[in-house]
């Protein structure tokens, strides 16, 4: 068992489990006692205590994410650094990898690959606006939370600008997958150098599949230095192209050819955003491998190739350019020279004037059409006079994006020639803003001012009791900074006092009805997910978000993994012993969990057959009950999980009683009754008659 877990640091982080384990240190999931909080502590390992290249970049790692404060950027609370052990305090995050999502997805939605990049490239603005290059981007280091928000970690590695700009040739720096030409040949690194890592990020979500890769990291280094990665249109053909040429840039060569800055490619991809069948102007500069050789002219060309330095001129020929010189005075090549000048400029002129007439000739006059309420494509599709449009942007938050606002000329207010210009004011969000001043705002004015700046606030509520509650404490992007128009501001409003909290207790195993008893006990709300895959038992819990022992708000809703139980379907046989002292048939009625199997139910005769074998399917337990005309004859219960009967109960079968046998009914033949003579009086009373 891991030292740590169970044992209190400084007297108030209480250790619950390892969840991470690193190249220089281990993460652990535990709770501050003082502040009552959840948090994850990084510990140094034991054996880099004494190393001083990993303390520096232990206690840089520290110092990187505490100068930083953004939403997509893990918050660090606590340092320490003693002789005996050196742990970062940082939020906790209950998450996976984006390397862990993308393993599991293969490849990603391109709409999805733009919500995560666009909140990666986000960070990495904030971070290399405060002077740190990451410098170790890699989809390791990237968490990803269950309401799809990016949290960027582990700033080991990362620099200050201001500080030493060169890599240490003789170690790798960052995943050999995911870093920079110059990181790898340890040339001078900055921003840049972090936007090569979310190309390659990109490449791979969207792919699937890695830019480069080989059976050794020499292998794939030499590979990020010359090797030139398959399209990934090639790999994904569902690929917009504008959003494999933002791949393609941000993974050139040299850093000048990638965009300059965080924020140039956030730019970029919002344009794709806005308009998905975008095709960007980047030129060929990342498609031909194999540049078209400069020669001056032909003459040069052939006399590279033939290695002969021949030339004719008129009707001879010379062997070197100087004997075809002396053939003549310089100035009949001047008067030669002027002569052809002067035809030439005749011959242009007169072709333009040809032109000129013809396309006076050709080009019509047309009424301006009416763009106004239409998009930039239907304009363009629309255009049968081909006229030229030249785009200016205005915001307005009532219309859509890329709608046509106005033009100029307008519609139908004279005539112009065909080819002609037309401007075209659309509707986007090119359009920069200046975040305004809403601290101390209640949440209702705050959000007001922003949308009147035409920017989307998003309201986050911190624990805090100094500013008033409901009222505004900062925002994200502070008041000042410009922003294109559509973007969101992260407004962070006061909530009070902290809420009561709950503590998930150990759940995990426990049947459905009792666990959710227990946490609705506590005030938390429970929803259930069924899983149709576990082997579990029915109705038993095998996992819960969050995690057991986690504290977390009171009424937080709590969601647990539940088995069906299908998972362990399995098929059990039954052998029913049947009474052979019975003489005749019986009818069999089987009964499973109080429904009538009818498939199984049938009319036996036990003379002919003294077993009969009941087939079932299932999961979990049943109870089975077979009778014998209308009599409970056998009981059994069985459990799936073990693929057995665990309990059987008899009953004696009676076999009904038959009715006595009484004899046939004849009828007897017909005859005429005798003659009964009356009785004769005696002398001493007696009667006496004649028995027939």
């Amino acid at each position: 068992m891991d030292k740590y877990i169970g044992k209190r640091l400084d007297g108030r982080y209480e250790i619950h489990e390892l969840i991470g384990v690193g190249g220089m240190a281990n993460v652990y999931r535990c709770n501050d006692t003082v502040d009552d909080r959840e948090v994850a502590i990084k510990i140094l390992k034991d054996e880099y205590l004494n190393n001083e290249e990993f303390i520096r970049r232990f206690k840089n790692e520290s110092k990187a994410i505490a100068m930083l404060s953004h939403p997509n950027i893990v918050k660090v609370y606590d340092v320490s650094f003693g002789d005996m052990i050196q742990y970062i305090v940082m939020e906790y995050i209950d998450g996976v990898t984006l390397k862990e999502y993308i393993e599991r997805q293969g490849i990603i939605e391109w709409k999805d690959v733009l919500h995560l990049t666009t909140q990666i490239l986000k960070a990495l603005q904030h971070a290399h606006e405060c002077g740190i290059v990451h410098r170790d981007i890699k989809p390791q280091n990237i968490m990803l939370l269950q309401d799809g928000t990016i949290k960027v970690t582990d700033f080991g590695i990362a620099r200050f600008s201001d500080k030493a700009t060169r890599t240490m040739t003789d170690q790798a720096i960052g995943s050999v997958h995911y870093i920079a030409p110059e990181q790898a040949r340890g040339d001078v690194t900055d921003g840049k150098t972090d936007i090569y890592s979310v190309g390659v990020m990109l490449y791979e979500m969207l792919t699937g599949k890695l830019p480069f890769d080989g059976d050794t990291a020499v292998s794939v280094a030499l590979m990020q230095l010359q090797s030139v990665p398959k399209r990934p249109r090639e790999v994904n053909p569902a690929i917009p192209i504008g959003l494999e040429q933002i791949t393609m840039k941000a993974m050139q060569k040299q850093p000048a050819d990638r965009y300059t800055s965080a924020a140039e490619m956030l730019s970029e991809l919002e344009r794709f955003r806005l308009n998905p069948s975008i095709v960007f102007d980047y030129g060929n500069a990342f498609v031909d491998n194999q540049p078209t050789k400069h020669v001056t002219n032909i003459r040069d060309a052939q006399k590279e190739e033939s290695g002969v330095n021949r030339i004719r001129v008129e009707d001879d020929e010379f062997e070197d350019e100087e004997e075809a010189i002396r053939e003549h005075s310089p100035v009949y090549y001047v008067i030669k020279g002027v002569l052809i000048a002067a035809l030439s400029v005749c011959i242009v002129f007169f072709a333009l004037a040809l032109i000129q007439a013809f396309n006076s000739n050709q080009t019509k006059d047309v009424e301006v059409p009416d763009y106004v309420g239409k998009t930039l494509v239907q304009a363009n599709e629309d255009n049968p006079e081909n006229f030229v449009f030249e785009i200016n942007s205005k915001y307005d938050e009532s219309k859509p994006v890329g709608t046509i606002l106005s033009q100029e000329p307008a519609a139908g207010s004279m005539k112009i020639k065909s080819g002609s210009s037309i401007t075209l004011v659309v509707n986007g969000t090119d359009t920069e803003m200046t975040v305004p001043f809403v601290t101390n705002y209640s949440e209702a004015d705050a959000m007001r001012a922003l949308k009147d700046k035409n920017l989307i606030p998003q309201i986050i509520y911190v624990e805090n009791t100094k500013t008033p509650k409901g009222y505004t404490i900062d925002t994200f992007p502070a008041a000042g900074a410009k922003e294109t128009i559509g973007s969101t501001v992260y407004v962070y409003i006061a909530n009070g006092a902290r809420a009561e909290n709950a503590e998930i207790p150990a759940i995990l195993g426990m049947n459905l009805a009792e666990a959710q008893e227990k946490l609705e006990g506590l005030g938390l709300t429970v929803e259930v997910n069924y899983d149709d895959e576990s082997k579990e038992t029915k109705d038993t819990v095998i996992s819960s978000s969050p995690l057991p022992y986690g504290k977390v708000e009171k009424g937080t809703v709590v969601t647990l993994n539940v088995s069906t139980g299908k998972g362990d379907k399995r098929t059990v046989e039954v052998y029913v012993d049947l009474p052979t002292y019975v003489e005749g048939s019986v009818n069999m009625t089987v009964i499973v969990d109080g429904a009538i199997d009818s498939s199984q139910s049938k009319t036996l005769i036990p003379a002919y057959n003294s077993t009969c074998t009941l087939k079932f399917e299932g999961a979990g337990t049943s109870n089975i009950i077979v009778q014998l005309d209308s009599q409970i004859y056998r009981e059994y219960t069985i459990d799936f999980s073990q693929g057995a009967v665990i309990n059987t109960v008899t009953h004696e079968y009676s076999a009904p009683t038959q009715p006595p046998t009484e004899a046939p009914y004849t009828e007897a033949p017909y005859t005429e009754a005798p003659v009964t003579e009356a009785p004769v009086e005696s002398s001493d009373d007696s009667q006496e008659y004649v028995i027939n």
